[in-house]
């Protein structure tokens, strides 16, 4: 099942760089923005703590890193702008994925009493 997970998750990482990054006419549209960023974000946070459990805090810097290069990366591009309210909303979406899914990787690895 791991295995699952790390291809879900390199594909959503994927998805995000090309979404970030690409020209605004490239960018699909199925939500507000913000909305987008929030689900895309905190999506990506769960697949990483389920990808990499073991690993939970250098997935939650990750995690940070990711959304502050990718929206600092826009600079780049002439059609898009990277903006500090834009980090904010990916970043506590991506950690509030991280949360959740922490608890669940806690519980489910919390020995059973018997």
């Amino acid at each position: 099942m791991q295995s699952v997970f790390r291809l879900a998750f390199w594909t959503v990482l994927a998805v995000l760089v090309f979404v970030t990054l690409s020209p605004i006419g490239l960018r699909p549209e199925v939500a507000p923005a913000n909305l987008e960023r929030c689900a895309a974000y905190a999506l990506f946070g769960t697949l990483a703590v389920l990808a990499f459990p073991r690993h939970r805090l250098a997935i939650l810097i990750a995690i940070l890193a990711v959304a502050g290069i990718l929206e600092a990366g826009q600079g780049l591009s002439p059609s898009r702008h990277g903006r500090v309210s834009d980090f904010l909303v990916k970043a506590g979406s991506g950690a509030a994925g991280w949360l959740a899914a922490s608890a669940l990787v806690a519980v489910a690895m919390r020995p059973k009493a018997g």
